[in-house]
């Protein structure tokens, strides 16, 4: 094939399992040799592993990542009428997870560099009716908790951090998951830590909040037909555990290549005119979920890009409070920095597989691209 029309899927799960198919057929047949399909062993274990990879004292299974957020929001006492800080570029999951409560999702912009919330306006927007902020550690770049830690603090927060695309990521060589109250992560298949399906958790320091996330996940339920509270039933399944214990193992592998992979773009594209590029501070380690660039020509680069067979995908084209959930509470141009992101941004293929050969290519491609379209 031409070396200009090299296909490059935008993320590829079979190439992620292929070199771990024989541990996974291993971990299907001991669940399935088990006969213990609900909890158990095998999510115990993960939850075990978890906790010991973030640093955590507790880590709690949950069906999905949303769930998990959910969990992570009620066991703090989060009702309905309060307020909890958002960030307004994030997965509308982060603002659901407010509004099913009950609460109300208060945006903040971030800052343009990061892509994450702006410490700067968080004590602003408090009120008497602010409880607490959800600090999304967004496309794997861990959030300034240096700075929204004390703000939260003095406006007497608590503090959830939305960890779904951030397994691994370290804060001042803490990994992110233990920098707040409490933490949720999701293992949706294309996350860094994945599952075969859909699967969370919650993560913890806080042995009460983690016995009422327990508690929240299983009906409200400690023993069988006793039921404490009005709970959910979100459970993290075996099978998924399973899996998750085998891909936990090479995480930290995976996370590494994945920065090799970044850094290689942030050194081939950043003499590119008009594309804008991730700032990592001093203290961040990213894990690179996301490869989030800007052009003001962002489409015409995404059309340009797949006509030659690279994928890309943008994160995210509508704003939660543009969209038809939350869209009737705002105007545009409300969240300025937010919108023109929704209109700029755009991830670049990454994953810990990818060779170098295919990374220069996807550097050439860009920069055949040009500031003012392909030349």
């Amino acid at each position: 094939m031409n070396a200009n029309h090299l296909a490059v899927p935008f993320f590829d799960l079979r190439l992620v399992h292929c070199d771990l198919r024989a541990d996974l057929d291993e971990a299907y047949a001991r669940v399935l040799n088990s006969g213990t399909f609900i909890l158990g062993d095998e999510v115990a274990a993960f939850e075990a592993e978890f906790a010991e990879f973030c640093g955590a004292r507790h880590c709690i299974g949950a069906g999905n990542g949303l769930d998990a957020l959910h969990f992570a929001l009620r066991a703090l006492g989060i009702a309905p009428g309060d307020e909890v800080l958002v960030p307004a570029h994030t997965f509308i999951a982060t603002w659901l997870a407010v509004s099913e409560l009950g609460a109300v999702p208060v945006p903040v912009e971030p800052l343009v560099g990061t892509y994450n919330i702006d410490p700067a306006r968080v004590e602003s927007l408090v009120t008497s009716r602010t409880r607490a902020i959800i600090v999304v550690h967004l496309y794997g770049q861990p959030a300034d908790m240096g700075a929204i830690v004390p703000a939260a603090r003095r406006c007497g927060l608590k503090i959830v951090e939305d960890a779904a695309q951030a397994h691994g990521a370290r804060y001042e060589g803490r990994r992110v998951g233990t920098l707040g109250d409490i933490a949720a992560f999701s293992f949706y298949p294309g996350k860094n830590l994945g599952a075969l399906g859909d699967a969370g958790a919650v993560v913890t320091n806080d042995d009460a909040l983690a016995d009422a996330v327990r508690l929240l996940g299983n009906y409200g339920s400690r023993r069988k037909y006793d039921h404490e509270v009005a709970g959910l039933n979100s459970r993290l399944d075996p099978l998924q555990a399973a899996f998750l214990r085998v891909k936990l193992r090479h995480l930290d592998d995976w996370n590494r290549r994945r920065r090799v992979v970044a850094d290689a773009y942030r050194a081939g594209l950043r003499v590119i005119e008009g594309l804008g590029l991730p700032a990592v501070p001093d203290w961040a380690e990213p894990v690179w979920h996301q490869f989030v660039v800007t052009h003001e020509q962002r489409n015409d680069l995404k059309d340009f890009l797949t006509s030659i067979g690279i994928g890309t995908l943008i994160h995210y084209p509508t704003p939660p409070h543009l969209s038809g959930a939350f869209g009737q509470r705002y105007e545009r141009s409300q969240f300025p920095i937010t919108e023109h992101l929704s209109n700029t941004v755009l991830s670049l293929p990454i994953a810990h597989y990818l060779s170098p050969e295919v990374v220069d290519h996807v550097i050439d491609a860009v920069a055949r691209f040009g500031p003012a379209g392909v030349s």
